[in-house]
């Protein structure tokens, strides 16, 4: 079993966060989440990985990524 598919509880809470709330830094999904800023950059790359689509602006602000049908 991959490493992200043990965390996708974790990443689907991540993903609800910035579609509820677009543009939100590490600092402040981790303040919500309860967790260090360091947890949620190290899972950005996994949840790349697993699917979910995040973009990262200039100012380290973060971005769902919603695909157009």
């Amino acid at each position: 079993m991959s490493f992200w598919k043990k965390k996708n509880k974790d990443f689907d809470k991540i993903q609800q966060l910035l579609e509820q709330s677009p543009g939100q830094s590490a600092r402040q999904l981790a303040k919500t989440l309860n967790v260090a800023p360091s947890t949620i950059t190290r899972q950005l790359p996994s949840m790349e990985e697993a699917g979910y689509l995040i973009s990262e602006d200039k100012n380290g602000r973060l971005w769902p990524f919603k695909c157009k049908n």
